[in-house]
């Protein structure tokens, strides 16, 4: 199995569509295996679900996303647990462990360029 999720400094990037870094996961038997880096470079909301399907790709764990975005990932069969935050190892070992569940959130903000830092779950549903 491998899991994706968006990083920064150690912790869940909360804007998916935004994301350059991702720190990529193999698992077997509910154990981490190994763990890689991805530079994403400039792929964006589109782009970044065909890229992670080319990864072959089991599972995002991620913070916000578009509901655009939640349509492009689950058309390529991979698995999202959205509305996460926290320390990226952590999230992976509870979603190993069967303690992390996706809390359906939407972010409503991708339509407009970002300037300032913000945290997602201000602008999630």
């Amino acid at each position: 199995m491998k899991i994706a999720v968006p990083t920064e400094n150690d912790q869940i990037f909360q804007h998916f569509g935004q994301s350059h870094f991702f720190t990529v996961y193999t698992a077997d038997g509910g154990n981490i295996t190994g763990k890689t880096f991805l530079d994403a470079g400039e792929n964006g909301h589109s782009a970044l679900a065909g890229l992670l399907s080319r990864l072959k790709i089991d599972v995002l764990i991620c913070g916000g996303i578009g509901g655009g975005a939640k349509a492009m990932l689950a058309s390529e069969n991979i698995e999202l647990v959205s509305g996460i935050d926290g320390s990226v190892e952590d999230a992976v070992n509870a979603y190993l462990g069967g303690r992390l569940r996706d809390t359906g959130a939407v972010c409503d903000h991708h339509e407009h360029e970002h300037t300032h830092d913000c945290s997602c779950h201000d602008h999630c549903r």
